[in-house]
C-alpha cells in the first residue's frame, strides 16, 4: 500500500518548533489561540514532540533539551486569527510580553 506523502489534515510545510518550556507553550497556545492539542509525547528531557492544531494548521513543537542541539532555535510565525485584537489581550492575561501592538499597516496582512 502507497504512504501518503502529505498525511490527511496537514499541509506541504509544517514549522516545528525547539523551545525551551514546551509545556507552558502548549498551554499557552491552547489558552490564547484556542489551539487543540492533537498529540504529545513526554520524554525524560520534558515534551519530547507534540502537534497542536491551530486553526486549520498544525505546528509542532519539543523542549529543546532533547533535541540534536539542545539548544532553542528562534523563529516567528505568522498567524491568521479572526480578531487579532481579542488574541492580542488574551496572551498577555497568559503572561506575553509585548514588543508590539497590533495595529493596521499599509501593507495589509
Amino acid at each position: 500500500m502507497a504512504v501518503k506523502p502529505i498525511p490527511d489534515g496537514y499541509h506541504s510545510v509544517t514549522p516545528y518548533l525547539t523551545v525551551n518550556g514546551a509545556a507552558k507553550l502548549i498551554d499557552f497556545m491552547k489558552e490564547v489561540l484556542g489551539a487543540e492539542e492533537i498529540f504529545r509525547m513526554d520524554s525524560p528531557d520534558g515534551v519530547g514532540h507534540a502537534e497542536m492544531r491551530v486553526g486549520d494548521s498544525v505546528v509542532m513543537l519539543a523542549d529543546a533539551a532533547g533535541s540534536a542541539t539542545g539548544k532553542a532555535s528562534p523563529a516567528m510565525l505568522h498567524i491568521y486569527l479572526p480578531d487579532v485584537d481579542a488574541a492580542y489581550q488574551r496572551a498577555l492575561k497568559a503572561g506575553a510580553r509585548s514588543v508590539r501592538e497590533p495595529a493596521d499597516q499599509f501593507y495589509g496582512d
